[in-house]
């Protein structure tokens, strides 16, 4: 029997990688045969299982260990986990951070670079596109927290060998680098101040009011956070077309993204989220709405948003 414990911080990949090379160690008895890929099987029904555990709400519920177990050809895998509140998983730190460009505001990284969208977010877009575009499960897939630690030190850095080592890493690991990197700027892209004009505008009844007041709150993001979320906008469109491959809709990547770049400032989330149900709550699923809009939307031009400036209020 194997016992697999996973950790706060650890993704499925480190849990299920030792896993399969205890699997596909010689187990069996001189002279008796295993089926072939039993350990790759084993894997894919412990990832799967550890998935709908991860987005069951009464796993939500509790705060508890959940044990399990799964059997496959003689191999017998226990393993436990438990849920970690959003609160905890997606909490920012304020940081003075300057150099680098994990924790440094948007603005500092574009201007330093003298770019509109930082290098990190275009080279993880154009490498999940040249090679993981069709990937299973991209961006809802987690990579090994090693291999993302590794390409935030090299980003962080800005090593030399950045490209080199992008083309040789696992293609979910630089799916969740670049998730990382937007959870780890010092507000969320779609900034503090226009959460709850976001929150209040996605939910108008009238769809011409919900235009203008959605057009109106992109138009009033500094420069380099709209440029990069309308560079993230268009990228994410291209996965959702290969939906029947990858079978990523835009629903779902709304739902990895959205708490993502659009989440209450830290004042206003221990005043309203208490419970680990809040995950569930009104406000996330408000979140994921706010960026499927967007992703539903026809194709939104930076150039064309600043040229049609339209006086909305944000006090909807």
């Amino acid at each position: 029997m194997t016992d697999v414990l996973p950790q706060p911080d650890c993704s499925l990949t480190a849990v299920c990688e030792p896993l399969e090379r205890c699997c596909l160690d010689p187990l069996e008895e001189p002279g008796s045969k295993r089926p072939p890929n039993t350990g790759a099987r084993l894997w894919g029904r412990v990832r799967s299982k550890l998935l709908r555990q991860k987005l069951d709400p009464q796993t939500v519920e509790t705060k508890n260990w959940h044990t399990d177990v799964i059997e496959m050809n003689g191999i017998k895998v226990e393993f436990s986990m438990k849920f970690t509140s959003r609160d905890m998983s997606l909490k920012r730190t304020p940081s003075k951070k300057q150099t680098g460009v994990f924790g440094v505001k948007i603005s500092v990284v574009t201007k330093r670079e003298r770019s509109k969208v930082p290098y990190i977010v275009r080279q993880c877009v154009e490498e999940v596109e040249k090679r993981g575009i069709e990937e299973v499960g991209i961006y809802r897939i987690s990579g090994v927290a090693t291999d993302i630690q590794a390409l935030k030190a090299v980003f962080d850095a800005n090593n030399k060998d950045i490209l080199l080592m992008l083309s040789d890493m696992d293609i979910n690991a630089i799916a969740g680098t670049l998730k990382l990197y937007f959870r780890e700027l010092p507000e969320p892209l779609l900034t503090d101040r226009l959460y709850p004009a976001f929150m209040e505008g996605i939910a108008l009844s009238d769809p011409a009011a919900k235009e203008n007041c959605m057009m109106h709150l992109l138009r009033s993001l500094p420069d380099p956070n709209l440029i990069t979320f309308l560079f993230l906008l268009e990228h994410l469109k291209r996965v959702a077309e290969k939906e029947p491959i990858n079978k990523m809709s835009l629903h779902n990547l709304a739902t990895v993204f959205g708490p993502t770049l659009l989440r209450p400032s830290e004042v206003e989330s221990k005043a309203h989220l208490t419970s680990a149900a809040d995950i569930w709550s009104h406000d996330v699923m408000a979140q994921v709405q706010v960026l499927l809009y967007y992703l539903q939307h026809p194709p939104i031009s930076f150039a064309e948003l600043k040229r049609n400036t339209l006086y909305f209020s944000t006090d909807v």
